[in-house]
């Protein structure tokens, strides 16, 4: 790895491996990220940041996705156990949590039925998205909220107790600005455990 000046910087080529290092060293180790935060953090130009980008993606290292007009997210691929059963059976550990187990985890209002009937609205929405992997916040409100409405009184309610939660899970990729396009990350390559 070639050597940084005193303010950090690369003094020579930048490797890829820099690129991927941005991934590692993340604190939200699900989050995607964009050729801005590498850019930010390798203080390089776009061009730069992308180039390296692309060569992980083809040495297989990072996925990448188009999220909108102009846009693109870079994720670290977290393939899914083919042999789970068996695994099981063999009493292996596994150390990815389940999605049922984060939703056990993630903060929503009530307790007792109304709680578990709430964690059922989260988990429908959840689906939703990874059978819709682009849906604005309408499209949840009109295709999961009238089966699951979970004693919520208003649909408002039910998103504004529903969608903080949602961003916990693995692979959403919330919009940046109300009413804009939520992402499920992974498509056929990535279907989490939902038990």
């Amino acid at each position: 790895m070639p050597d940084r000046n005193e303010h950090g910087q690369y003094t020579g080529r930048i490797p890829p491996e820099a690129a991927l290092e941005v991934f590692e060293e993340r604190e939200d180790l699900g989050r995607p990220l964009t050729a801005a935060d590498v850019m930010e953090v390798l203080e390089c130009s776009r061009r730069t940041a992308h180039n390296k980008l692309n060569e992980l993606v083809e040495a297989g290292e990072l996925r990448t996705r188009k999220v909108g007009a102009r846009s693109r997210v870079w994720w670290t691929p977290i393939e899914a156990p083919t042999d789970v059963g068996g695994a099981l059976e063999r009493g292996e550990r596994r150390t990815a949590r389940t999605v049922a187990q984060i939703v056990e985890e993630v903060e929503l209002p009530g307790e007792g039925k109304t709680l578990e009937r709430r964690r059922a609205a989260l988990l429908a929405a959840y689906e939703y998205l990874i059978e819709n992997p682009s849906a604005r916040k309408s499209e949840f409100l009109e295709n999961v909220y009238p089966d699951h409405s979970a004693g919520f009184e208003s649909r408002e309610g039910w998103w504004n107790a529903i969608q903080p939660a949602l961003k916990e899970l693995p692979g959403v990729d919330p919009p940046n600005e109300r009413g804009h396009i939520w992402t499920f990350l992974g498509g056929h390559r990535f279907r989490p455990t939902l038990g």
